[in-house]
């Protein structure tokens, strides 16, 4: 027998990012928040304390701070026609867990996406003309343009400190940026990071060559830094426990870092860790939520009602919370109806590896968001007419760690095991680097998200289903992408040197860890016959719903999402509390 708990103005579902966001924003307009949270509570002390959080076997290895597939899943497919079968090992991407969520354990790469990229559509038929868009390729324009977005985006970066050098500032271009941004109204809070040996190489090699490198706009403080809600940061120390890793210095930018400490303070937020949503609650006419049902941890269902629903989980969690709760119509790929589920997006990467027997990299002295980029074969410098494809990439050289589980990188046809593994690994550790390509990847009819006919989770809620394949489009960009990098990296006279590319045929696979950027399946867009939230990330059908995350992206960008989804966030929040609080009804 559920119980009803004291309404609340404001729940939200999850307490990363985006929820730490609105519940600052709404707490500060005065009302009454609840956050709850399916994972355990999570603080810098003593949860990320040294040296315990420097336990490579632990956190990068076996995924502490990562979801359990036991606990929390999903099924995957590449077909329609093929049975999907349920993501049992962590490998392809790693959702993160408990309070913070994905925000702690993040690189820290920050980008904001180029102003082509909020309306792909329209760019491409514009430029390119419609004729070049492959027969089943979804891309939609987002609802939003960058000039509306850009001062959320110059919010985010003053709250997560980003540290960086602007390239386009007002319009003016401004010297060891990127040339090719949209304009900023200012500069980065914080100036870059210094930089290590192979950045430094690739700036030099990239740049001997015409193109235009820029430091990586990084979410490791490079001094201190108090941001507006009084948050202080120390720089980073580049001890190489980043990705995967909660930040034990106060320098990675995270919520609890940036956001939480602050927001605990508010006497109007409380938060419940280790509570599962398992629906969202709807009024008789379904135009409107009354509140979630969640689980405690022992387990007791409490229904909690409230005004006002922000689903803030990770992009899979959020899709699947609005599938079960029958949020706008579910995605048919066969009939092209229904919007819930649709344009599921991932992310196209490769990649160039460097030997240099002469050389030293130092590998333990990285950070996860170090580096030197190129966008000179971004979404606004490629002639998809010519080059037959759509998207882009950037281009990037820098040491994130040298944990000596996971960073042995060796020459191929090395044993992976025995004495010539071992003699590879005392000559080649230290001495290598790589270029890496992170690029777009388009939305299909057929790469979606629904509910699995077959699989439960242990509450009896059907699975969600991913539907996921590579595409030519992608591969041709990516084979693009290798053949301008190798000329850069042949220019740096690497004694050995091995490139990882997708092909011709190449199917997605679950096993290696490629990114956690999963986007799509409940898109904004200004249609509520293509898109399930409108501009503003208000259900279409569910006007007191609104979906925070990267599942609002319509296809994915060629940047890491998080500088993205921050801005989004504070976006759709201003929009709440300008237009939706004095007058709640659909905003669109």
């Amino acid at each position: 027998m559920a119980t009803t708990a004291k309404k609340k103005d404001v729940v939200i579902v999850g307490l990363g990012w985006t929820g730490a966001i609105v519940g600052m924003e709404l707490c500060e307009e005065g009302l009454e928040v609840l956050a709850l949270e399916r994972g355990d509570d999570r603080d810098t002390i003593p949860d990320f304390r040294y040296p315990n959080i420097a336990d490579e076997l632990k956190y990068g290895v076996r995924y502490a701070a990562m979801q359990k597939p036991r606990n929390s899943t999903l099924t995957i497919r590449r077909t329609i026609e093929e049975t999907a079968l349920p993501y049992r090992s962590l490998g392809s991407f790693l959702p993160g867990d408990g309070v913070g969520g994905a925000g702690v354990c993040w690189s820290g790469n920050s980008f904001r996406p180029m102003a082509e990229e909020l309306r792909l559509r329209s760019y491409v038929v514009e430029n390119f003309g419609q004729g070049i868009i492959p027969e089943g390729m979804t891309i939609q324009d987002w609802g939003v343009t960058y000039s509306e977005l850009e001062p959320y985006f110059d919010r985010f970066e003053k709250v997560a400190g980003i540290a960086g050098k602007a390239g386009n500032i007002n319009g003016k271009i401004v010297e060891d940026g990127n040339p090719f941004e949209a304009p900023r109204s200012g500069e980065y809070p914080m100036p870059p990071l210094p930089q290590t040996v192979d950045a430094l190489m690739f700036a030099k090699a990239a740049r001997s060559i015409g193109h235009h490198p820029y430091p990586l706009p990084s979410a490791n403080a490079s001094q201190t830094y108090t941001n507006p809600y009084g948050m202080q940061r120390g720089p980073c120390n580049f001890c190489g426990f980043c990705d995967r890793f909660g930040c034990f210095n106060y320098s990675k930018s995270s919520p609890q870092t940036c956001i939480l400490d602050a927001l605990k303070r508010k006497p109007n937020f409380e938060y419940r860790a280790n509570s599962e949503v398992l629906r969202v609650e709807l009024s008789p006419d379904r135009k409107t939520a009354t509140g979630v049902t969640y689980l405690t941890a022992e387990g007791e269902e409490i229904i909690q009602p409230a005004d006002l629903v922000i689903l803030a989980a990770y992009q899979l969690h959020n899709v699947h919370l609005m599938l079960l709760s029958s949020i706008g119509k579910s995605y048919d790929p066969v009939s092209g109806e229904g919007v819930t589920g649709k344009n599921y997006a991932y992310q196209m990467t490769g990649g160039t590896s460097l030997f240099f027997k002469g050389i030293d990299f130092n590998p333990f002295v990285g950070a996860g968001s170090n580096g030197t980029v190129i966008d000179d074969f971004a979404i606004n410098r490629i002639d998809f007419g010519a080059q037959g494809f759509i998207g882009g990439s950037y281009i990037c050289a820098g040491t994130t760690n040298g944990q000596p589980i996971r960073s042995m990188r060796l020459p191929k046809g090395t044993h992976s095991w025995g004495g010539q593994w071992k003699q590879a690994i005392k000559e080649w550790y230290g001495h290598s680097m790589s270029i890496g390509s992170h690029g777009s990847n388009m939305s299909y009819s057929d790469s979606y998200m629904d509910l699995d006919p077959t699989y439960t989770d242990r509450y009896g809620r059907p699975l969600l289903r991913m539907t996921f394949n590579w595409k030519p489009n992608d591969i041709r960009m990516t084979q693009f992408m290798k053949n301008q990098i190798e000329p850069i990296a042949k220019s740096m006279n690497p004694d050995i040197m091995d490139s990882d590319y997708k092909s011709d045929g190449a199917m997605y696979d679950v096993r290696p860890y490629q990114t956690t950027h999963n986007v799509g399946g409940a898109i904004m867009g200004t249609d509520p016959n293509t898109s399930a939230l409108n501009r503003y990330l208000q259900s279409w059908d569910v006007h007191n719903v609104f979906v925070m995350g990267a599942n609002a992206f319509p296809q994915n960008i060629q940047y890491n999402p998080t500088g993205t989804v921050g801005a989004l966030a504070y976006w759709s929040v201003a929009a709440i509390r300008k237009h939706y609080l004095p007058r709640p009804r659909p905003l669109i």
